[in-house]
């Protein structure tokens, strides 16, 4: 029986057109662009704009040009996974939001989140579905919009996010290329430093959690940093020597955009030369679960069937792990 692996054959994406700026956002709190592009590396990142406006405003365009983009048909897709930390509301899934705008009627849908490895984890997840036989055609979507959820008061972390999402299709091969490995990890240890109190089942909103501002994202940026430098480092390594890829058989190295210290961080660890990673956070912050779709998508026309390619992130919970992934397609034939 031949092998099956499942593989990425077309990536999308949507960003808001609206962009704000370091320098605005120095109009909302004590900060300057100085002091953002030094510690986190961000000089802008979109926004989604307008009311009653749920991150479905960009999964379901990103969905409508993968369809258009590997000439698949609505109808031909059996299953449609959402990562997000922002869903349109807690039900219905915004999966079934997104299958219903692009005609998707023939497959199952529904949200996972894992904060910022959303993207990684929902990898997993797909590949699971390929490998059992009874899917052909799978959607991954992975993206936030954040600013729903961040705190404009607070100068320690409304700088860092931005909106985004972006979309995979996933269909099984016999040939060599792929989803090869993945090493992804939870430790509830992050439970306090990083979350968003309010707004689930144990602090339904109340008066009380709105005036606290405790349906933003709030965290110990000190803890989280030292996780995040150490866990996504380590786990890069980890994939590369238990796949036996030197820094010379890495094409490509994609962290997760949280901050450039920490992608600094991961990069030395590697040893990768600096032309090999892709790194966008300048232009659009921390899209949560959407900065690697982000990455992939940008940088499409450069990558090349076969090219060895290691994401990695770090997220709330804390969730992080590594994919290792040989790229299916070249790029400039999308």
């Amino acid at each position: 029986m031949e092998k099956i692996n499942a593989v990425i054959t077309g990536i999308s994406a949507c960003v808001p057109d609206y962009i704000l700026t370091n320098d605005e956002i120095s109009t909302m709190v004590d900060t300057n662009d100085e002091w953002i592009t030094t510690r986190v590396g961000i000089k802008e990142r979109r926004i989604l704009k307008g009311e009653n406006k749920g991150v479905s405003e960009l999964g379901s365009p990103a969905v409508a040009e993968l369809l258009r983009k590997t000439n698949t048909r609505a109808e031909e897709i059996d299953a449609l996974i959402f990562a997000t930390s922002t869903p349109d509301h807690i039900f219905p899934s915004t999966a079934s939001i997104v299958a219903e705008a692009n005609g998707i009627k023939n497959a199952f849908c529904f949200d996972m989140e894992a904060a910022c490895s959303g993207f990684i984890f929902g990898l997993e997840v797909c590949n699971g579905l390929i490998l059992s036989g009874r899917y052909k055609k799978v959607i991954l979507l992975a993206g936030d919009k954040m600013s729903a959820i961040t705190n404009y008061s607070d100068r320690n972390t409304c700088p860092l996010f931005g909106d985004a999402v972006g979309a995979v299709l996933i269909e099984p091969s016999s040939e060599d290329v792929g989803i090869i490995d993945a090493i992804l990890h939870t430790d509830g240890v992050g439970y306090e430093p990083l979350q968003m109190k309010a707004g689930g089942s144990k602090f339904p909103a109340t008066h009380e959690t709105v005036e606290k501002k405790e349906h933003t994202v709030r965290q110990d940026g000190k803890t989280v940093f030292k996780y995040a430098v150490k866990n996504m480092a380590d786990v890069s390594v980890e994939i590369m020597q238990k796949n036996n890829l030197s820094k010379d058989d890495v094409d490509w190295f994609v962290p997760h955009q949280a901050n450039m210290r920490i992608i600094d961080a991961a990069i030395d660890r590697t040893g990768l030369p600096r032309d090999k990673v892709m790194i966008n956070i300048e232009k659009y912050g921390n899209t949560s679960a959407g900065t690697i779709p982000l990455c992939l998508w940008e940088w499409e026309p450069k990558l090349k069937k076969g090219d060895n390619i290691i994401l990695t992130a770090f997220g709330a919970g804390f969730t992080w792990g590594a994919v290792y992934l040989k790229w299916a397609y070249d790029g400039t034939s999308k």
